[in-house]
């Protein structure tokens, strides 16, 4: 009523002191966002004495760009008779904040003169639209040019640097900020909170904090998103309970990023009561982000039944919402779940097709992982480097060169280059290097790595385990030697495959030499799997008594894995006093496992005492032990077929079991006998074919 009031006035009255009603009107028109009142009351100025008055009108110019009409200012501006700076830096404001950076830019550089408004207007609005390099640019002139730097100047500034991840740049702005009055500012340490949090530098993140005489909820904000987003994560929840002691109120941001620090530790008892706190606060009870934090955290700690209660509950859903679903029914391997939901999306991006790929691959779906990655080149969707991982995955799990080639051409029509940088692509080059070995192909693994612009820890273990499993122990330790020369710290992973590469090789006292050195040379305490690689290792080369006094000398209890590693040994160096010991030992851990009885069973059969064998195979009927029947595989042209023993579904058994046939007679009629060893083997041949 009183804007009515007031317009009616200004309409009715020709004779006005000064401008400053005008003002007020507008004022209120841009609140309402009322285009059309602006226009009218654009019609009354010009009628009225202030028609050509240089304040009324770059309030005019204003108004009418945050009603985003851009053509009204401008022809406001072109038709002003007189212009000051405001006038220009009225105009500057405009452009930026429509999104015109570039004209803003010319128009920036074309002013008669500048103040600090016009450089803080181009800065903030370059940072606004992501051209940090651009804002930057502008702040160093500015500062050259001696113009006063402000908060405003050094906020823009800073959130270039987040935008850029330049902590460099960052810490520069920093210890200007610190020569000036701004530094106990509390928007500018929270500014500061944010940037070396966005930069990955927790640790400055954390001193700029200390150092803040005042702080707010921004500030704690800032510091525990810090926290969240680079680790440790259990820091943010600690964090928070310390806001929470100094009276600061938590909001949803703050909840959002401590719900996400206990999806990242798995913490669901802490998430719960933190789920709890949000359900009394009824401003906070249907935030999007909240509830999408609260979904994923469920959903990340395997509770997708709550999370998909939180999901239902939720009034306003949106894709970040449905991804996480789709990655919660995945991880808890009801994968056909998670792709009736992304059946149903309504919207979809790249980290929902990724979901559901990965969520393929993990549960050994890896075929309808590759078809979904078909799926989405149809629907032109552009890959990520998380794609290719997930693909590549995909293809060293079904050990498919061929496919695994293909997906290595899509990678390099992508123009990944293996490098470090806010959008790391090193793991695509790893995993491409780990698909490559696990087909077999070390020459293309080697070329991968030789290629790669940068390497982290994995890529060299990937490529020394590589080697190892293919039987290149010597590569294997050689490159071991390039790691440790070009400064990369081993790890648990290396020196598992170190130790397998001795094995392969044969290298009993460079074995030796390397276990003891993991805790002496490399601060690395080894594992169940160091002592599993060193038996084989001592078991390969006749050492059964050091062998066997390693495992009885290991700190945890020994499993059935590396007791069967020495048995294997005991067979193949004919050592039946220590094999029959081993084979208790394991059949102790595991009663109903039929590898020691068969095992013990050949060693006998080999040494000619057939009634040793016979004993033991009474005991294995005895126990309720059955042996898994033998099988083998053959991929033709892409297509895999499996045999079993005495397999009566297979599509071509009659032709399987006519050539068997055909090679028992060959076998007989050329008075083959099998080695005491074989013999097993050969007895289930001839039952499959009698079967048959």
């Amino acid at each position: 009523m009183a804007k009515l009031g007031l317009h009616k006035q200004i309409v009715g009255d020709l004779s006005l002191p000064d401008s400053s009603p005008f003002a007020k009107l507008l004022g209120s028109y841009i609140q309402s966002k009322s285009l059309l009142d602006i226009h009218r009351l654009h019609v009354r100025i010009i009628k009225s004495n202030f028609a050509s008055e240089t304040f009324i009108l770059n309030r005019l110019i204003d108004a009418y760009g945050r009603c985003g009409s851009l053509e009204d200012a401008g022809k406001v501006f072109n038709r002003m008779p007189q212009r000051n700076i405001f006038s220009w830096n009225s105009v500057i404001s405009v452009l930026t904040k429509l999104g015109y950076v570039d004209e803003a830019a010319g128009f920036f550089d074309s002013m008669p003169e500048h103040d600090q408004c016009s450089w803080n207007s181009i800065i903030s609005g370059l940072a606004q639209q992501d051209r940090f390099g651009e804002a930057l640019h502008y702040f160093v002139r500015m500062h050259r040019e001696d113009f006063v730097l402000n908060e405003y100047s050094f906020g823009s500034a800073l959130s270039a640097c987040s935008g850029l991840k330049n902590i460099k740049i960052g810490a520069q702005i920093h210890a200007l900020i610190a020569k000036t009055r701004f530094f106990s500012n509390v928007y500018m340490g929270s500014a500061l909170v944010d940037m070396y949090g966005k930069c990955g530098s927790v640790s400055c993140g954390q001193r700029a904090f200390d150092d803040m005489s005042e702080r707010n909820r921004v500030s704690w904000n800032s510091l525990i998103t810090c926290y969240e987003q680079n680790g440790p994560a259990s820091a943010a929840f600690q964090v928070f309970l310390r806001m929470m002691d100094c009276g600061i109120e938590p909001d949803e941001l703050t909840y959002a990023s401590v719900v996400s620090a206990c999806a990242s530790l798995s913490a669901i008892k802490e998430g719960k009561q933190i789920h709890a706190r949000v359900v009394k606060c009824n401003k906070l009870r249907d935030d999007l982000v909240l509830g999408n934090a609260l979904v994923d955290m469920y959903a990340k700690c395997n509770k997708i039944n709550e999370a998909r209660c939180i999901f239902d509950r939720m009034p306003v859903r949106n894709v970040v919402s449905e991804t996480s679903m789709v990655s919660g029914y995945a991880k808890v391997a009801s994968v056909r779940t998670a792709r009736l939901m992304f059946a149903k999306m309504m919207e979809r991006n790249i980290v929902s097709w990724n979901a559901l790929i990965a969520g393929y691959t993990q549960n050994g779906e890896n075929e309808e992982a590759l078809r979904l990655f078909r799926l989405l080149k149809r629907e032109s969707v552009c890959p990520t480097h998380y794609t290719f991982g997930n693909l590549l995955n995909a293809c060293a799990n079904l050990t498919d060169l061929q496919l695994g080639r293909q997906a290595h051409t899509h990678v390099l029509k992508h123009g990944f280059r293996f490098q470090f940088g806010e959008e790391s692509d090193i793991f695509v080059g790893n995993s491409l290097i780990d698909m490559y070995m696990k087909c077999g192909s070390v020459e293309d693994a080697s070329l991968v790595f030789k290629t790669m612009m940068e390497r982290d820890w994995v890529s060299w273990n990937a490529m020394i385990v590589g080697y190892a499993q293919n039987g290149y122990g010597n590569k294997a330790l050689e490159l071991f030697k390039n790691m440790l020369a070009s400064g990369e710290k081993p790890d648990h992973v290396t020196m598992i495959g170190v130790l397998c590469a001795c094995s392969h090789a044969g290298l009993v006292e460079e074995g030796r030499h390397h276990f003891s050195s993991m805790s002496r040379e490399h601060g690395l305490v080894p594992l169940k799997d160091h002592y599993t690689c060193m038996v084989d290792l001592l078991g390969r080369t006749g050492c059964l008594d050091e062998a066997k006094n390693l495992i009885e000398t290991m700190p945890m209890k020994p499993d059935a894995v590396v007791w069967g590693s020495l048995l294997g040994a005991c067979k193949v160096h004919r050592n039946i006093r220590l094999g029959k010991y081993v084979a208790e030992k394991i059949l102790e851990i595991d009663p109903s496992n039929s590898g020691p009885y068969v095992l013990l069973s050949n060693m006998y059969a080999e040494l000619g005492r057939w009634g040793d064998v016979v004993r033991v195979r009474k005991l294995m009927r005895k126990r309720g032990v059955i042996k898994q029947p033998g099988c083998s595989w053959i991929e033709v042209q892409g297509h895999v077929s499996v045999f079993m023993v005495k397999d009566k579904k297979h599509p071509q058994r009659k032709a399987i079991y006519s050539v068997l046939n055909a090679l028992i007679k060959q076998m007989k009629r050329a008075e083959y006998l099998p080695d005491a060893g074989d013999e097993e083997a050969y007895e289930e041949l001839a039952t499959s074919a009698a079967v048959g």
